[in-house]
Formats: structure tokens, sequence, C-alpha cells
């Protein structure tokens, strides 16, 4: 099991502190370095930024939203970063939700499936460098009756296949990450419930495909924080909000993704609390709702010894990259939990 490390979002205040921790990843060997977006910093920007600083690490996007590009650019996109770095780059694609698409990028949430699935398609395809046409539901490449004509991309990516991973938590969208991706990205993972909630929906999309998990990663991000074991509930109480705001505020009622992650969990009836709670305004008594072992499940906390328990466990579940997003109030204490999880590894001997 390799590790990576999440830099979230850009732009929240801690730029430099971001930049720092990257480089320290880098030279402590971690695999990946991924960067997200949403509706403030863009991934592309970010990595381009991380990728010219540092020498070995890869650099991945969790995830470019696809209601924010058209396919084609996506894959120019990536064959440019993949260029840039010396073949560092991973791609990794998400559908958003009906929020941001519908409200910030203006692109109707429907049949989010089906999209994905044209959407790598065409990327697929023009990454290829073969003159790109493309038949399809959402897509049609070139427009008919007009006066385009298929295109080919003239940038030569470092190399001739780029890791496409896909973000999924659903069932039906964890099959078909199995089939078409070359790697899943996994939020809230329990490592207990990792079999049941993702990897059989994974194994089936793969055997659809004709295919092994041999060669597939999976890669979930877990939020690290370093402290005394006998401090491990005040650790967890760190990430009340954070878990809050996902179970609780993410999507709509009806279609919060998180929620229904955490209800197959078994946590139907602190899910339902949660969410009434969040969306009636009460942030406080929502993050007061999310059960304890709710956080411990799909975090590392504590010693590193006990960090290293976990990561064996999420070894044994069937992780192959571990991603990890250091916690802390200071750069030293983001940087301290990032060394513990080398440390981990190794005590782990993984």
């Amino acid at each position: 099991m390799q590790l990576g490390i999440n830099l979230g979002y850009w732009g929240a205040g801690m730029d430099a502190d971001n930049l720092t921790v990257a480089k320290e990843a880098d030279r402590l060997g971690y695999a990946v370095c991924w960067a997200a977006e949403a509706y403030g910093s863009d991934a592309a920007t970010v990595l381009t930024w991380v990728a010219a600083q540092t020498e070995r690490i890869d650099v991945g996007s969790a995830i470019f939203q696809i209601p924010a590009r058209q396919p084609a650019m996506t894959a120019m996109t990536a064959a440019t970063l993949d260029s840039l770095s010396g073949g560092r780059f991973r791609l990794g694609l998400g559908v958003s939700g009906p929020q941001v698409s519908e409200g910030w990028y203006g692109v109707k949430f429907d049949k989010p499936l089906a999209r994905t699935r044209e959407y790598v398609e065409i990327i697929r395809k023009a990454m290829t460098r073969e003159r790109l046409s493309y038949e399809g539901e959402h897509w049609t490449l070139p427009l008919p009756d007009g006066p385009g004509k298929p295109i080919k991309l003239t940038v030569h990516p470092q190399r001739e296949h780029i890791p496409l991973y896909i973000a999924a938590i659903g069932p039906k969208n964890l099959e078909q990450t199995g089939e078409i991706a070359d790697g899943a990205l996994l939020i809230f993972p329990s490592a207990e419930h990792l079999e049941e909630t993702t990897l059989r929906h994974l194994r089936a999309g793969r055997e659809k495909a004709g295919l092994t998990m041999d060669g597939f990663d999976v890669c979930p991000t877990l939020p690290i924080a370093l402290g005394d074991d006998k401090d491990v509930a005040t650790l967890a109480d760190t990430f009340r909000p954070y878990t809050a705001l996902y179970v609780g505020g993410m999507g709509s009622r009806k279609q919060n993704f998180y929620n229904q992650l955490a209800q197959r969990m078994g946590y139907e009836k602190e899910a339902t609390e949660i969410q009434d709670k969040y969306l009636s305004g009460d942030k406080q008594g929502a993050a007061s709702a999310v059960p304890h072992d709710l956080i411990d499940k799909t975090t590392l906390l504590g010693s590193v010894d006990r960090i290293a328990d976990r990561m064996k466990s999420y070894a044994e579940a069937g992780v192959t990259t571990l991603t990890l997003a250091p916690a802390g109030f200071t750069l030293d204490e983001r940087l301290a939990s990032l060394r513990a999880g080398t440390q981990a590894l190794e005590r782990a001997g993984l």
C-alpha cells in the first residue's frame, strides 16, 4: 500500500503551508499529491504550481469537475500537465453535486452515470491523438451540419496512458468506475465496511469489463491527526464539523451521497438526525450528533502505533493508495501528522 497526500482546496488561508506540506511529502516518498476544486480555487492551476516545485511525487486532480469543462479541454489539460510534470499527472474526475453543477456551472445534474461514461470515452479517444469524432447522447463531435471537422490533440503527453480515476460513492457509480476507470477516489471510507459499501461494487464493474482488481487503484482519503491514544476522543471532536458538513449539508435532502453512505454503514438514525439539524441551521447540534465511532472509523487518530494498526486494516481490506489529509492548527502540527504517516506505514510493515 502506498501513501498519498490531499491538499484539499486552495485559498483557505494555508496556501504557503500547503506548498511546504507538498514538498515534505515529496521528500518523504509519498506517491501522489491530490488537489481539489469546488467553486473557489481550480485544481489544474494548483497542480501546476505544486508540480513545478516538486521532483518525484505524482500530482492528481481530486477532482476535476465534469460540469466545469468540456471533455476535450480536460484531455488537453491532462496532456499538458503530464508533459510539464515529466509524466507525473493522475486525472481524477467527478460529477460534483446538483447544487454546484446547476447553481455554479449552469449544467443540469441529470443522468450523471451516462454523462461520466461518455466523458471518459471522449477523453480516452482524444488522448490517443487520433482525429476526434464521437456520437453520444450528451456529446456529438463534431457538431452535425456545421463547419466543425475532426481535430486531433497536438500536445504529446509524457505517457501513452495517463491513469484515470473517478470519485465514486454510490453503488451504481462504483460499479461503473470499476468498469471504465483505473482507480476510485473514495471519501469517508471505513475499513470495516469497505467490502460491503465499496469493493464488491468495484469488483462487479471490473468483472463486467472482463478485468480483475489487479492494477486497479483503490484510493480513499482519510484525515490524520497525531496525538496520545488517551486523547483520541478529543482528536475526533475536531472533525465533527467536517463530518457534519458532508453528512448533513452536502447536496440536498434527497441527494446527499455522503448521508446515504453513512446510512449504508449502519448509521441510519444518526445520519437522519445530523441532516435534520444541519439543514435547519443548527450546525453545532449537527456536529454534536455525529457518533464518535463514525469519526474514528473514517480517520486516522492517535499515536503512530494506533495509526499503524488502522493502516493494516485498510491494506487488508483492499486499499492500494491511502491518501492522508494531515490535520493541525499549525504547519508544524500538519508536518508532524505527515511524518507520522510514513512512520506508521513502516511500523505496519506495508
